[in-house]
């Protein structure tokens, strides 16, 4: 999910306070200091940790674990290079496990701005766990969703994953062949009970779509792994510290050899490039188009939002050698405006021109991106669930219907331009760092 070059900012106020908290150690030398007050709840020597845009939402980097100062209370202090305004949450070891309020719900994300010299403090009191007798969330996945299996092994990596299945409605009864869309991140996919900030309500989409006229298509959603998620959603070490990265492209091997060969034997599937998409949000975008660089004549729609493409360079070398196909990929990128404005580890802007530089390539590389291509900034866009969930139904429309440029994505997309609306509030999703 997770350094600080990740990530972003929603305008939410950090949690309650305790009306008095204990003593403990004054600020050390450096930075932030955080000063944790634990629910009752908290399970005797849990480790406690803190994860949010400096570590790019890694919820058990040991470099910041909380330290015990007490009964219930914990302390930190961060580096004196993690300054500016920084959003997070605290965990116990994992976003299975991470605060909610005292009824079992999510909470938003903490904020605070860091002086750019100094010690600063900032006192926390955490209401509840995501365990320990938290009120379970209801399910939201439509009757189009299955999970196709709980543990489906990846052999490349040696692990193993939930893996989520949409069938487009009536497929039961039809002998349509259709189109397949691989997604990551799954638990933000489909269903609110699995999410961690909201989920991207694809199904529900989908089936509204199917409703409509739409032929429909296929959705593989896997889930990320946690605390392996860095590694596995970034083909290289990042070129920040603590977010790692490496696996991903044993990740993209699975994907295309074991995954979709599986798919396809089992399911009406049309199997070509240009039936077969690959998407995510954040991370999840970027080892989307690492799939399309490394396998082009397997994936040939890209769904690619809110991508931070710098964190691994060697991707616009990928870029620059790539060659269009025929019939042409489609890529379509979107972001908002604002994603990075304000991060301390990032210049502004720099998650925009980390898109733009990407569209730049392709087009220097021989891509069309006029009929190919798009790439679309909204004013109002935010690194957040609600947001990818909005633009979800274009570009699904956009990547799959007729010929590139045709499609019935008409909502006032330009390319390369702003887009108004209203924004909305919401957390930074832990999943989507």
């Amino acid at each position: 999910m997770h350094a600080p070059a990740v990530l972003l900012a929603a305008a939410l106020a950090a949690g309650p306070l305790a009306a008095q908290q204990p003593a403990v150690p004054p600020p050390a030398a450096g930075g932030l200091t955080i000063r944790l007050v634990a629910p009752a709840s908290t399970p005797g020597g849990a480790a406690v940790y803190v994860a949010g845009t400096f570590d790019a939402w890694n919820p058990a980097d040991p470099s910041f674990r909380l330290l015990a100062a007490g009964p219930g209370v914990y302390v930190l202090t961060l580096p004196d290079s993690v300054r500016g305004r920084l959003e997070f949450k605290f965990t116990l070891g994992s976003w299975d496990r991470v605060e909610t309020d005292s009824a079992g719900r999510d909470v938003a994300n903490r904020a605070v701005t860091v002086p750019p010299s100094g010690p600063a403090t900032y006192d926390a009191t955490v209401r509840g766990w995501r365990t320990g007798g938290a009120a379970p969330r209801a399910h939201t996945a439509t009757a189009s969703v299955t999970v196709l299996d709980t543990a489906f092994a990846i052999p490349q990596l040696g692990r193993t994953r939930r893996v989520w299945l949409y069938l487009p409605p009536g497929y039961a009864a039809s002998r349509r062949r259709y189109p397949v869309l691989y997604l990551q991140d799954g638990q933000n996919v489909f269903d609110a009970a699995t999410s961690y900030a909201g989920e991207w309500g694809v199904d529900e989409t989908l089936d509204s779509l199917r409703a409509r006229g739409d032929p429909g298509v296929i959705v593989v959603a896997v889930d990320n792994g946690g605390a392996a998620r860095m590694d596995e959603y970034l083909p290289w070490k990042a070129v920040t510290e603590h977010i790692g990265g490496g696996d991903g492209g044993r990740y993209v091997d699975f994907l295309a050899r074991t995954l979709k060969p599986w798919v396809d034997a089992r399911y009406r599937t049309r199997r070509d490039a240009a039936h077969t998409g690959v998407g995510g949000s954040s991370l999840g975008g970027l080892i989307a188009f690492y799939a399309m660089m490394r396998y082009p004549g397997v994936f040939g729609r890209g769904l690619i939002f809110s991508t931070p493409f710098f964190l691994n360079p060697r991707l616009y070398a990928m870029a620059r050698a790539y060659r269009q196909r025929r019939p042409a990929a489609r890529f379509y990128f979107d972001m908002g405006a604002g994603e990075g404005v304000g991060d301390p580890g990032l210049p502004d802007s720099a998650m925009v021109r980390s898109q733009r530089a990407m569209v730049d390539t392709l087009a220097a590389a021989g891509v069309d991106t006029a009929r190919d291509v798009r790439d679309m900034l909204r004013a109002d866009g935010q690194h957040q669930e609600w947001f990818w969930r909005r633009e979800f139904p274009a570009a699904y429309l956009w990547l799959f219907d007729g010929p590139a440029g045709a499609g019935r994505a008409g909502t006032g997309d330009t390319r390369r331009g702003e887009t108004g609306g209203a924004g909305r509030p919401g957390a930074f999703s832990a999943s989507g760092g």
